[in-house]
């Protein structure tokens, strides 16, 4: 049996959601679901869903790439993943942060979950549906793409991938996230994140690793920590010469501790020592630290993909040059996914909305959609309305007094940014009126 279900735009927990937004909206995603008659086979049973645009990731790469695919009127349907025991958390590493101090627009301190839910409910609000399920397969072989779940299939014209990566993490009593633990109460995979906070400056802080990324985070951490250690568990720093040499700059302010690891971390509210262990002779030690930094090397989240995009040494996704294109036409990379150098939120931000933009330019040169965007799919990209457009100009939700009035105003030409392929001829688009935005 086939079913039809409509879907409506809707905010969270707001009833301001503008009409013109509502009417683009009010068809969001045809859902087919289709039942085998033996109810045996697992392809029979699956949900079907096709969009536009396909978003695998929920960070803040995922979440912008959202938010501008939506207001581009794209339809995305985002998979978030879910949480599973000792697995990633929706939300990507902003979780593992409880203070965040870098990121634009929040002079005061912002809690790491408390920043991926605005962003959740911002890309929520603008149209985006959310679906709390991993993506464990994905054909690319062909068009639409498909990708797929022991639940749902979907096929897509475009697909994002921002999937992220996650620091590798050690294994020792105090190293567990939550209550039982204390990473995120001053143990981190980012000194770059948590290094500069209040509790951590002028202590002693403590950094894990003898690569060129441990001692990066080491020599960065010198502008906060009233001394540096790094921890590293064989008798020689498998970092650059040229690494090494920077930190011998520092003298005392670093110091190395070779054949050396970390064995237990303590602390009540917040870390306050680790236990070390001699690895030539077993003999324990404690360290007084405010903060410790596991800099081991992260894993990109792209086995579910089976190699079917390009990979560096590193299972990082390549894109072109200043571009979030893959290897595969149609499919994007942003976040963390593709980035093995910067790993900053903002940074993620930043390529989650250029993969959007490069998705809309992709599905608008898909044959018979060679055209240029209308005014109506554009007035939820431009506008200066309580969402927060760039524009200067909305369509306003009038009265039909009001639309009489408008009508009777001059005509000023809403501005239109078109994404299309090289050899689209673009339509002669007229004016229509608009209520310039009045501030009060």
């Amino acid at each position: 049996m086939l079913a039809l279900i409509p879907q409506k735009h809707a905010s969270i927990g707001q009833n301001r959601v503008a009409s013109h937004r509502s009417r683009r909206f009010s068809t969001r995603l045809k859902v087919v679901a289709v039942q085998g008659n033996d109810g045996e086979n697992k392809s029979d049973s699956r949900k079907r869903l096709h969009t536009k645009l396909c978003i695998v990731g929920s960070g803040p790469a995922a979440h912008t790439a959202a938010i501008y695919a939506s207001r581009a009127n794209l339809q995305p349907v985002l998979f978030e993943g879910e949480a599973m025991p000792g697995g990633p958390v929706p939300g990507g590493q902003l979780l593992t942060t409880t203070t965040v101090e870098n990121f634009p627009g929040f002079p005061e301190p912002i809690d790491g979950w408390e920043l991926m839910y605005r962003m959740k409910t911002q890309s929520e609000h603008h149209g985006t549906q959310i679906c709390t399920e991993m993506i464990d397969e994905v054909d690319f072989s062909k068009s639409p793409f498909e990708l797929w779940n022991d639940s749902t299939h979907v096929t897509a014209d475009s697909v994002i991938i921002a999937t992220g990566s996650r620091a590798r993490r050690l294994d020792f009593p105090g190293s567990e996230s939550g209550p039982a633990g204390l990473y995120g109460r001053g143990i981190s995979a980012c000194a770059v994140c948590d290094g500069g906070l209040p509790h951590l400056r002028n202590k002693p802080l403590a950094v894990i690793g003898g690569g060129d990324s441990a001692l990066t985070e080491a020599i960065h951490l010198t502008h906060f920590a009233s001394k540096v250690y790094i921890i590293n568990w064989i008798d020689y720093l498998l970092a650059s010469k040229k690494m090494q040499d920077d930190i011998a700059k520092y003298g005392d302010k670093i110091e190395v501790l070779h054949q050396t690891q970390v064995v237990e971390a303590r602390g009540d509210d917040h870390l306050t020592e680790v236990i070390l262990e001699d690895c030539c002779n077993g003999k324990r030690r404690s360290l007084a630290v405010a903060g410790l930094f596991v800099s081991i090397g992260y894993l990109p989240a792209t086995q579910f993909l089976g190699g079917q995009v390009e990979l560096d040494e590193g299972g990082y996704i390549v894109t072109a040059p200043d571009s979030t294109g893959t290897s595969v036409k149609g499919v994007f990379a942003a976040g963390d996914v593709k980035d093995k150098v910067f790993r900053q939120a903002v940074v993620a931000a930043g390529s989650g909305c250029m993969a959007a933009l490069e998705a809309a330019s992709y599905i608008e040169s898909l044959s018979g959609e060679d055209r240029a965007m209308t005014p109506d799919d554009m007035s939820c990209v431009v506008g200066d309305d309580e969402d927060g457009g760039d524009g200067a100009a909305v369509e306003p939700d009038l009265t039909e007094d009001e639309s009489a009035m408008a009508d009777e105003r001059p005509m000023t030409v809403m501005p239109v940014v078109t994404m299309v392929s090289d050899d689209a001829e673009l339509p002669t688009l007229a004016p229509r009126p608009v209520r310039k935005a009045v501030s009060n």
